[in-house]
């Protein structure tokens, strides 16, 4: 089909096959139905042309001489209407009036045998030629006496023909311009929450709104267009996450040697300065030009080296193997951490995408696996579970737990719960993860009712 004639939209494109599928059904049962009743037309012309010859031809008695004697029955007028006697070549009765050339079209059937035969001019006739056979002689063949030629008019059989075309033409037009027309509104209707689905994943991108649309309860068309919607909002959220944590990051690390830089500018500016001083003050600006630039090119390195992942996703399974394989390489004296499966994978470990980067992922947990270590008697445990547009991490060990009265305190900065139990650290880990974890759009939690220490971790979902 010429594209310029395409409609442009879905719903009249589907309207359009509709009515091309429909259009080809119609014409095809028309044409066989129109050819049906011209072969029974034709049928009941031929039924009234062999009953009539065979009822004149009962009239029709034969002399032992051969000749014809023809028995006037009571009543013969319709017998008489458009039908001959021939002996031989010969005519003995014919109708009273006949249109012109259809005797001669008779004449030439007399002698015949059964015959059917049809004439074109101002009006169609159609003729059948019956003979009448004499009495058969004994080990003779019998021989043909003459022959009875009805007629009858194709006029009204091919009106009504033409008639039954017309209707069925009529009809069908009317029928494909239902079709189209209720196809068009079935279609509209059908595709009206699609139309309002894209609607709301275009408003729902562009404000990073956290909704989704779901697959449960949806057709299987719409559950599979509401999945791809729902991975593209996800995709998108956790582009537009990675952007603002690296904005925010980058805008925190320039913080500090922009400000070094100005407060040593105006240090210099204010009062004179030994040449000591000077050079002491533009050592500290040169290093603080240096920390920037080297912070610029660290951005434009991740910018020019970025693969097709998408930034700000990952995967749950690499993550927990690379953090449980470190720390049995750093700590082989620690509790060894174990990778398990949640019960939304009761297989095997999930392998679930996290809305945040690898490098955020690791520095979420990071802390929380030292801080398991730590305090762990035997074993430390990693488990994820995914749900509607959210990644849950825990975070578990089986050493004594957090200390009741320090549960408010545990995310403070600065704060332990056992300042003198032996262990490095300033109690700066959980602060710095929640920080990290809020930052990306989720949370830390202690589980207070798990036995031993057990941390939640929520993230967005990849």
């Amino acid at each position: 089909m010429n594209r310029h004639f395409t409609p442009r939209t879905l719903r009249g494109r589907l309207a359009l096959m509709a009515l091309a599928t429909s259009a080809l059904w119609i014409g095809v049962l028309t044409t066989v139905f129109n050819i049906a009743l011209d072969k029974r037309l034709h049928g009941q012309a031929d039924d009234v042309l062999r009953t009539r010859a065979e009822a004149v031809a009962a009239t029709v008695d034969v002399r032992p001489d051969g000749r014809l004697v023809v028995r006037e029955p009571t009543e013969d007028r319709a017998l008489d209407v458009g039908v001959w006697i021939f002996q031989g070549g010969t005519v003995i009765e014919k109708p009273p009036t006949a249109p012109a050339g259809l005797e001669a079209q008779a004449a030439h059937l007399a002698g015949r045998r059964e015959t059917f035969a049809d004439t074109e001019g101002p009006g169609s006739w159609r003729l059948y030629a019956f003979p009448i056979d004499a009495p058969a002689r004994q080990g003779h063949t019998p021989t043909q006496a003459g022959t009875v030629v009805s007629s009858v008019s194709l006029d009204p059989y091919r009106s009504t023909a033409d008639t039954a075309l017309i209707g069925s033409i009529a009809l069908a037009v009317l029928l494909l311009a239902t079709i189209y027309l209720l196809t068009r509104l079935v279609v509209r209707r059908a595709l009206r929450p699609v139309a309002a689905m894209s609607e709301q994943a275009t408003r729902w991108s562009a404000a990073g709104a956290p909704e989704r649309f779901g697959a449960q309860g949806r057709p299987a068309e719409l559950a599979a267009f509401a999945t791809s919607l729902d991975a593209l909002l996800d995709r998108l959220a956790a582009v537009l996450r990675h952007e603002q944590q690296q904005a925010a990051e980058l805008s925190h690390e320039l913080r500090t040697p922009l400000a070094r830089i100005t407060a040593e500018t105006e240090w210099l500016t204010g009062r004179p300065r030994s040449t000591e001083q000077q050079e002491t003050s533009l050592e500290a600006i040169a290093v603080a030009a240096a920390t920037m630039q080297q912070i610029c090119d660290s951005l434009l390195s991740e910018v020019r080296t970025r693969n097709a992942q998408t930034p700000g996703r990952s995967r749950f399974s690499g993550i927990a193997h690379r953090l449980a394989e470190r720390n049995a390489a750093l700590f082989p004296d620690a509790p060894p951490v174990t990778v398990a499966a949640g019960s939304s994978a009761p297989g095997g470990t999930p392998d679930v995408s996290i809305g945040v980067s690898e490098d955020v992922a690791e520095r979420i947990l990071t802390p929380l696996l030292d801080n398991a270590r730590r305090y762990a008697a035997h074993s430390v445990t990693l488990t994820c579970e995914a749900s509607a547009g959210e990644v849950t991490v825990y975070v578990s060990d089986d050493g004594p737990g957090v200390p009741e009265d320090f549960v408010a305190s545990l995310f403070e900065p600065g704060r332990r719960a056992r300042p003198e139990d032996g262990h490095d650290g300033a109690g700066l880990g959980l602060a710095l993860a929640r920080r990290l974890a809020r930052a990306a759009g989720g949370d830390i939690a202690l589980d207070a009712a798990a036995p031993g220490a057990r941390f939640v971790v929520t993230l967005p979902a990849g």
